[in-house]
C-alpha cells in the first residue's frame, strides 16, 4: 500500500518546529481497519514543557495509546505538536489534559489514554495520567476500569 503524502502539511515536507503551543499541526488519516481493534502506542522519551511560574522546563516521557475509529494520527505531525510544548507553560496535569482534549477533537477515538511520567523537580517526580472512552460505548467502561487500577503495580523508580 503506498500512502500519497501529497495532502499532508508536513509529511515528506521539511517543517519548521512550531514556536509556542500549536494544535493546528495536528494531521489524521483514514484508517484501514476501523472495524478492527486495535492499540497504537506513542513513546515520547523527549518531550519537555515550561513549568508556568518558574520557565524552567520539565521533563518527561509520554506515554500516548488508544484504540482508532475513523482516523489515525499522522506521526509527524503528533511529534511537531509535541514540540509545540518547549515553550508553552503549563503544570504537568494541565499538559495530559491539553493533549486528551487535542486528540480526542482530532481522533474521535474508541479510547485513548495518556501518562506523562516527569522528571523530579524538588525531590518530587509527576506522573499523571487520563483517558478517554467513548460514551455509549463498551471503551466508556474500559476507561473507568483503566483509570481506577492504572498504577495498581507501580514500577520502582530509581531517579528515572
Amino acid at each position: 500500500m503506498t500512502v500519497d503524502p501529497s495532502p499532508f502539511r508536513a509529511l515528506g515536507k521539511k517543517s519548521a518546529v512550531p514556536a509556542t503551543y500549536d494544535p493546528s499541526v495536528l494531521e489524521r488519516f483514514e484508517n484501514a481497519f476501523p472495524d478492527r481493534d486495535m492499540f497504537v502506542k506513542f513513546n515520547a522519551p523527549e518531550f519537555t514543557t515550561l513549568c508556568p511560574v518558574t520557565g524552567q522546563p520539565d521533563f518527561a516521557t509520554l506515554y500516548i495509546s488508544y484504540v482508532p475509529d475513523r482516523w489515525l494520527v499522522e506521526s509527524k505531525s503528533l511529534k511537531l505538536y509535541l514540540f509545540s510544548f518547549r515553550n508553552h507553560g503549563a503544570f504537568h496535569e494541565s499538559v495530559v489534559n491539553l493533549i486528551r482534549d487535542d486528540l480526542v477533537r482530532l481522533l474521535e477515538p474508541k479510547y485513548l489514554e495518556i501518562w506523562g511520567k516527569f522528571l523530579p523537580r524538588g525531590g518530587l517526580s509527576i506522573d499523571p495520567y487520563v483517558n478517554y472512552g467513548k460514551p455509549g460505548t463498551p471503551w466508556e467502561e474500559v476507561a473507568k476500569k483503566r483509570l481506577y487500577e492504572h498504577d495498581m503495580y507501580p514500577e520502582k523508580v530509581d531517579n528515572r
